[in-house]
């Protein structure tokens, strides 16, 4: 679907992240994550193959954005931090249709670049907890929330196992080269209670049905792939 320009809150036309980009980004994806380990990729089938669908992601390090990316059946447009867009990352992460995200205030145009995603049909991705850590989604923001309650587009739970490991000393703090990474898929679920309410009280309790369905997917992602508790230890596979 093509998409047009948005306006933001302050009527500043945003210019929507560019879907052939994201496929693009996708392909590349699969070549690197193929290439450098052995992802093992479970319930892909599970995310819509058509209208808009919002993947949330538990976060324990760098690689699980570009190892979703490219093992998920659709072109995907990620939130990413501001930071991450330094010199030659930020021409080519905007390039393969990434959001950036201030996370410092209100981002307006990054909201509005979401929503119309969504709105056009496509696929956001999420780090609901806002950034890294151990992976379990046991603190959540409510980022998820809105986007999900004000689109209407259902949460697809995605839990990265084995993306944290000692590595090499050239590949400090990844997986080691060549072991296995699991990405599980969830069952779509949707966010809001069926009133259309978007009040601070109804994102609250969105947020709160969320945790529950993302804590209980990864619990049964653990249970499937026989990860440890701890989301990113790695296990010598």
């Amino acid at each position: 679907m093509r998409r047009h320009p948005r306006r933001g809150e302050a009527g500043r036309r945003v210019t929507p992240p560019s879907e052939r980009g994201a496929e693009i980004g996708r392909r590349i994806g699969v070549g690197l994550m193929y290439g450098l380990w052995k992802p093992r990729v479970l319930g892909a089938w599970k995310v819509p193959a058509t209208g808009p669908a919002i993947l949330a992601v538990n976060h324990s390090h760098n690689i699980d954005g570009p190892m979703v990316m490219g093992v998920a059946p659709r072109p995907t447009h990620f939130l990413i931090k501001k930071e991450a867009f330094i010199g030659p990352l930020d021409p080519f992460l905007l390039g393969i249709g990434q959001v950036k995200v201030d996370r410092t205030t209100t981002d307006r145009t990054a909201i509005t670049q979401a929503l119309g995603v969504l709105s056009a049909g496509g696929v956001l991705g999420i780090f609901p907890e806002g950034t890294r850590g151990e992976g379990d989604f046991a603190s959540l923001r409510a980022g998820l929330a809105y986007f999900a309650v004000r689109s209407g587009a259902p949460i697809v739970p995605v839990a990265v196992l084995g993306s944290s490991g000692k590595g090499s000393r050239l590949t400090k703090g990844l997986p080691p080269l060549r072991s296995r990474v699991d990405v599980v898929f969830g069952d779509p679920f949707e966010a809001g209670d069926g009133s259309g309410r978007r009040t601070r009280k109804a994102l609250d309790e969105a947020t709160t049905r969320i945790q529950k369905q993302l804590s209980a997917h990864l619990d049964h992602a653990r249970r499937l792939t026989g990860r440890p508790e701890t989301a990113g230890r790695p296990t010598g596979h």
